[in-house]
């Protein structure tokens, strides 16, 4: 079995998910403070939109602007000399833009769950905005943000359809581990297919487990 396809996707995984919960914890903050409840709806139905559609759309999209005519692609090849499509950075790209809304939506309800009342008590203490969501924010808010980055991970992990349609699927370069079961597959080779399952299903088994002893631990350090 070639393992560039695992090397590949747990290399995108791992560095998708460091901008996508940076990302995603930062427009939920930002959301949270908007007054306008029109720009709310406005915002959080662009940030939701991958989420919704199909990968292969987004990836479209995507192409369309960072591919070498995009607006965007044509201005990092012209002026700094990078081709984002069909790259390793592509697949580290559609792993963002489609495990960005799981990440943005459980960041943002577990910062609704605050109690308003720590936020005005921090705020008559004199702290800053910024100093109460990282002092008292994202402390009380940690179980919901950590179970959306490792969702996340996870989504970035088995993204197929975008990486597809931006990356493309090179062996060695781009092709991931869902390309690489679609590859095997096409070309009839159903034993190297069982093997990538079996690799995909393993790891997501274990980010899900780990994830849940996170959350039981955690809810055994609020009963005691």
């Amino acid at each position: 079995m070639d393992t560039s396809p695992i090397i590949i996707s747990m290399k995108t995984a791992i560095v998708a998910i460091v901008f996508t919960f940076i990302l995603g914890l930062f427009a939920a903050r930002w959301i949270l403070y908007r007054k306008s409840e029109a720009a709310k709806i406005f915002w959080d139905g662009i940030f939701t939109m991958p989420l919704v559609l199909p990968p292969t759309v987004a990836g479209f999209f995507l192409l369309v602007f960072f591919g070498s005519y995009g607006p965007v692609g044509k201005l990092f090849e012209d002026y700094l000399g990078i081709r984002i499509a069909f790259s390793w950075g592509a697949t580290i790209l559609a792993a963002v833009v489609m495990s960005f809304p799981l990440m943005y939506r459980s960041a943002r309800g577990a910062l609704e769950q605050i109690d308003d009342d720590l936020i005005f008590a921090a705020r008559t203490l004199g702290m800053s905005e910024w100093c109460i969501f990282f002092k008292v924010m994202i402390p009380n808010a940690l179980p919901g943000i950590i179970s959306g980055g490792v969702l996340a991970f996870a989504r970035g992990l088995g993204e197929f359809g975008a990486t597809a349609m931006i990356a493309g699927n090179i062996p060695g370069r781009t092709r991931t581990l869902p390309l690489a079961v679609y590859s095997e597959v096409a070309a009839g080779n159903m034993d190297a297919a069982y093997q990538y399952v079996l690799v995909i299903v393993v790891i997501c088994f274990a980010i899900v487990a780990v994830m849940n002893i996170y959350l039981i631990m955690e809810k055994k350090k609020q009963e005691a």
